[in-house]
């Protein structure tokens, strides 16, 4: 089964710092005037993927991992869920400031399986747009202080971007997308955050977004500290490859494409999505064109397969 892509359908979700770059950038049908994210590669319950292609066209992700464990490389039936959840974010305005728990936490403390840790290549940027990554307080007890006193300047670690900058956000880490960023988010599959500060922004009801201070408190890693990897490089053919990270929950390529190059499929699947350019793929000499905004897996079913043109991706696998 499958020698093949297997293309997903995004799914998009309204967020009240969202806007309308997912329509203009990657030429997707969004549905709301203030779209924050897609989600192009989910078995989440709150936004599973839709098979377009072959002969599981029309079913779920979820579904699929389910059921087709042979596409995986796994048993069918096997009841862990899927792993990953790969998202585009159009942050128009500062999203809230925020934590994610671990697995033990969530489980424990949320009854779901995974908790959130996640990883960031900036698309795009508007001048001097900047996120924030860590906080500055040296202990616990410092850190609940300057959360209760609304001391968000001294708490706050704040890191201007750029188009191509990548940043990995292990769960426990105090973070927020700033606004003019657009981002392509590779994380576990969880949907936990809890919310620190959300500028007092109030939602459609008039109503103050709710805040979740004392998990935060618990699940925030102190002190802060950034994450080094050895981002190493390569070239395959016309294929350069930059290692991004590669750690407990997924590893992640970004690749430039400039002509022609045939892999071996040599993990258990791969994620792809194309975030600049157009090129072939083609499989058992089938092909398919592919354009920036295109989101497929390469199943466990696939050996080989070959790429053209020019054009980008960020590729992760588990």
């Amino acid at each position: 089964m499958y020698s093949e892509p297997i293309f997903l359908q995004p799914v998009f979700q309204e967020r009240i710092w969202g806007g309308q770059k997912l329509k203009k950038e990657y030429n997707y049908d969004i549905p709301f005037e203030k779209t924050g994210e897609a989600w192009v590669i989910s078995a989440h319950p709150h936004g599973p993927s839709v098979i377009m292609n072959g002969p599981l066209k029309g079913k779920t992700l979820a579904d699929v991992w389910q059921n087709y464990g042979e596409l995986f490389n796994k048993e069918a039936g096997n009841k862990e869920e899927y792993p990953l959840l790969i998202k585009i974010i159009d942050a128009v305005d500062d999203l809230s400031v925020q934590v994610h728990p671990d697995d033990e936490f969530a489980r424990k403390m949320e009854a779901i399986p995974f908790g959130k840790t996640e990883c960031w290549y900036i698309l795009s940027a508007e001048p001097d747009a900047e996120i924030i990554l860590g906080h500055h307080a040296n202990s616990r007890a410092e850190l609940e202080q300057l959360i209760d006193n609304g001391e968000w300047g001294t708490l706050l670690n704040r890191v201007k971007v750029s188009a191509g900058d990548f940043f990995y956000v292990p769960s426990g880490t105090i973070h927020a997308i700033g606004k003019g960023i657009v981002i392509l988010e590779t994380q576990q599959n969880s949907d936990i955050t809890y919310r620190v500060y959300d500028y007092d922004r109030t939602d459609a009801n008039g109503v103050n977004r709710e805040l979740h201070l004392e998990r935060a408190k618990m699940v925030t890693t102190v002190p802060y500290q950034a994450v080094a990897f050895n981002q190493s490089r390569g070239t395959v053919g016309d294929l350069k490859f930059k290692r991004l990270v590669e750690e407990k929950y997924f590893t992640v390529d970004h690749w430039h494409l400039n002509g022609n190059v045939s892999l071996e499929l040599d993990k258990d699947f791969l994620q792809v999505s194309v975030i600049a350019g157009n090129a072939v793929i083609t499989v058992n000499e089938k092909s398919f064109a592919i354009k920036k905004g295109s989101n497929f897996i390469l199943p466990h079913t696939i050996d080989k397969y070959e790429l053209s043109g020019e054009a980008e991706f960020v590729v992760s696998t588990v």
